[in-house]
């Protein structure tokens, strides 16, 4: 059965854009600060203790992280995600989903401010059955070998983005290798980020696929 989670993105491997890939850290800053950028830290401070998905959310992923503590209380009190915090959820994805697409190179038009076409896109499919209290219980526990493999996989996709950005520089093209990969890294750590926002309760399969 497929996952509940799953991300599209349109190849871009040729005539990509040189001018826009050169400033890309530049132009993705407003959308950075939004929804923050891609890659896992340990957090360790004595008033944070432990992991951080998805390096920092930005003001919109505070705002998610939030959310997600609450959800964390009432599914466990009544075993129902409230709908408002869903979509709220869904959409900052939508959003993070558009800002690391263009960000990791993986595309070049500029991503709207909010929804709205794009090259990429995550499709999460709303659970139908009643939710998992157990795992959401020990959702930061149980997702920790997740967070563990993704700091590296996360590590090696930014070392190929690096290496796709000097390609693209001198090339104009994108190896479609590098290219899948950061797709599928992306679509791993999106899935483990959905899982611990509370919007799946099927465990994240550890693949690129």
């Amino acid at each position: 059965m497929p996952y509940p989670i799953s991300l599209t993105v349109t190849p871009a491997l040729t005539n990509r854009n040189r001018l826009t890939t050169a400033f890309r850290l530049i132009l993705a800053i407003p959308h950075l600060i939004l929804v923050g950028g891609g890659g896992i830290s340990f957090v360790n401070r004595a008033d944070h203790p432990g992991f951080s998905i998805g390096g920092e959310g930005g003001l919109l992923g505070a705002v998610a992280v939030f959310l997600a503590i609450v959800s964390w209380v009432t599914i466990l009190i009544s075993g129902s995600h409230i709908v408002g915090i869903r979509q709220f959820t869904a959409f900052y994805l939508r959003w993070r989903t558009r800002a690391l697409a263009y960000f990791m190179l993986l595309a070049d038009p500029y991503p709207p401010f909010g929804d709205g076409p794009y090259p990429a896109s995550i499709e999460i499919v709303d659970p139908t059955a009643p939710r998992d209290r157990a795992t959401v219980a020990l959702r930061l526990l149980l997702a920790i070998p997740h967070l563990i493999v993704l700091f590296f996989v996360l590590i090696a996709w930014m070392l190929i983005t690096i290496a796709g950005w000097f390609i693209i520089m001198f090339t104009g093209t994108f190896p479609e290798g590098l290219h899948q990969f950061g797709v599928g890294a992306m679509q791993w750590q999106l899935r483990v980020e959905a899982y611990l926002y509370l919007m799946v309760d099927e465990y994240p399969p550890f693949s690129l696929h």
